[in-house]
């Protein structure tokens, strides 16, 4: 049985420079989808949530397009995430490292990572996005449904439904800055983005980065042949 950090398709390349693959074709596609998902309902809740921002609307063609759309962008968010969530639990189990890498966070934020400790396919802070984007999808999937007149009128009383909306948007405003911080990490670590959308890293990358998953892909013979180039 393979480690927790190990996953399908994680393999060690050879090669000038050395590379890594960490995400497969599926996996990116998926994370796509979830991310294109939380952008537009992050754009049309906030439509709803403020007259201020209701001009934002005219992206769905108007305020009832708006309405209408949101929660099924929402159903869709939440299959999408499933998908990653049954990928990836495994590898984001907390671990006695964590609590290490969190205790010198500080070091990490003045450029030291030389001194941070050795860890798996993701860090702390990594797992700290991946449950909390779990927490809040299950929140706001749960809220929303019980605020969704159109189908679930009967299911909730007029106070319920007015927590439903409360909680629905606090775990809202949440679950966006959380997106915002995940942005900038994966901004801020250069390398991460093209892993994301090639699905790769270097091996350079990957011994700076996450050592102790570079090390278990070596340790478990995870090497693949370079493709030949094209003739």
């Amino acid at each position: 049985m393979e480690p927790d950090d190990i996953e399908s398709g994680d393999a060690i390349i050879p090669g000038k420079p050395v590379t890594v693959d960490r995400y497969r074709k599926g996996a990116r596609i998926n994370h796509w989808v979830t991310a294109t998902c939380l952008i537009l309902l992050a754009l049309s809740g906030l439509a709803l949530f403020h007259p201020s921002l209701f001009f934002l609307t005219g992206l769905f063609g108007g305020g009832e397009n708006t309405r209408a759309i949101h929660p099924w962008i929402g159903v869709i968010l939440f299959f999408s995430f499933a998908g990653l969530f049954f990928r990836f639990w495994r590898a984001n189990l907390p671990k006695p490292v964590d609590a290490e890498w969190l205790g010198r966070a500080n070091d990490l934020l003045a450029g030291h990572e030389e001194r941070m400790p050795e860890v798996g396919k993701y860090n702390a802070g990594q797992k700290f996005i991946f449950w909390g984007m779990t927490t809040l999808i299950l929140i706001l999937i749960v809220s929303g449904v019980l605020m969704w007149d159109e189908y679930f009128y009967q299911w909730t009383t007029i106070p319920q439904k007015r927590v439903a909306v409360l909680v629905h948007s606090l775990a809202a405003v949440v679950i966006i800055c959380v997106w915002i911080i995940h942005v900038y990490a994966a901004i801020w670590v250069r390398g991460t983005i093209h892993a994301m959308t090639r699905g790769s890293v270097t091996g350079g990358w990957a011994w700076r980065h996450h050592r102790l998953w570079l090390r278990e892909l070596a340790g478990r013979n995870r090497v693949k042949k370079p493709e030949a180039p094209a003739e």
